[in-house]
């Protein structure tokens, strides 16, 4: 962890504090000796929080995040904190996916996964006259660690690049990675699958390929990296416990990929 601020005022240290999470930096607050401290949790993010605090001390007092008021309902910071963390898209996706869910268990499963399926039930042929299927086998979820894993990931990854880049630029990444991701898997194991999971991976590999050696607020620790890396590779083993959809995981973090460098350079020649 890095020091970042020192301050005696709380309204100051608490505004200061959701500035940097509105973009994503992961800090927390602490005091000491009559000082309030404002710590960087990840030191790859240091030199974007140090800009962003440049940034938030130049603010007129009336653009800085407001302190929420003590009154407020208890929901009303954990709300406030979750809509900094993401965007509208991000939220639509995630409440989408739950719909799906709970849609599995109120009504047929069967029913459910035959009209989002990237083919129809019974049916091994790919159709283009039902085009929305090349993208519905993301929001399948066969069971509820899947569904928690995949929705932790897409909010964390997808609610970054929504902040950073806009919703705009996420709809184009979730749909090129679900559609890469689902056609392969299909192509390679028939229609039998469903998940966001190459989503997420797709997500992975943007955020990595878009801040490869330079701090950005996608910059992830190199840690989450290996493990995600090491989990796809253990999909291709026999020590895995569950089936695994490898073909999607890997496709989405090649689109994925792709894309992050393509940005990078779009910028980069910009």
């Amino acid at each position: 962890m890095k020091l970042l601020l020192t301050h005696p005022d709380p309204e100051h240290m608490a505004n200061a504090r959701q500035y940097l999470l509105r973009h994503g930096i992961p800090v927390s607050v602490s005091e000491r000796s009559g000082q309030l401290e404002l710590w960087l949790l990840q030191d790859n993010y240091q030199e974007t929080a140090l800009n962003l605090l440049r940034d938030f001390d130049d603010l007129p007092a009336d653009h800085q995040v407001a302190q929420p008021s003590h009154q407020q309902s208890m929901f009303g910071p954990t709300l406030r904190s979750l809509s900094q963390q993401a965007g509208l898209l991000t939220f639509a996706i995630f409440l989408m996916t739950l719909a799906v869910a709970a849609a599995q268990l109120v009504f047929s499963p069967q029913a459910v996964m035959g009209s989002l399926m990237i083919t129809p039930l019974h049916s091994m042929q790919l159709s283009l006259s039902e085009p929305w299927r090349l993208v519905t086998p993301a929001f399948i979820h066969l069971s509820a660690t899947h569904l928690v894993f995949n929705l932790f990931w897409w909010w964390y990854l997808g609610g970054r690049i929504e902040l950073r880049l806009g919703a705009g630029h996420l709809a184009l990444i979730f749909l090129v990675t679900a559609i890469s991701s689902n056609l392969l898997q299909w192509y390679t194991s028939g229609p039998l699958f469903g998940g966001m999971s190459g989503v997420v991976y797709g997500l992975l590999g943007f955020c990595t390929l878009y801040s490869w050696r330079r701090p950005t607020s996608l910059s992830l620790p190199p840690a989450l990296i290996v493990f995600m890396v090491a989990w796809l590779l253990l999909g291709y083993t026999d020590l895995l416990w569950v089936n695994v959809a490898n073909e999607a995981h890997l496709m989405g973090l090649i689109s994925g990929s792709l894309l992050g460098a393509l940005y990078r350079l779009r910028e980069k020649s910009s």
